[in-house]
């Protein structure tokens, strides 16, 4: 089974080894059918610590890391 990946801007790196990332998503209102935007904050790995506020990455889903890590940092993103 294929791992997710996600991209999103890191808006937090004062941990260690761990960034937290806001990924957005756009989706259709039920009843007024307007698009409208929902982020989720994810707590990313991120072995070399290269990550920094602002930048936008991409992150995949993995083992359990710690109880709040689920997912790691593959990359920059677009």
């Amino acid at each position: 089974m294929p791992r997710r990946v996600l991209q999103g801007v890191v808006v937090s790196d004062k941990m260690d080894k761990t960034v937290v990332v806001s990924v957005e998503r756009r989706l259709m209102h039920p009843i007024y059918k307007k698009f409208i935007r929902r982020s989720k904050n994810y707590a990313a790995h991120d072995e070399s610590n290269a990550a920094k506020v602002g930048d936008v990455v991409k992150i995949r889903e993995c083992r359990p890391i710690s109880k709040r890590k689920r997912w790691e940092v593959v990359g920059e993103g677009a």
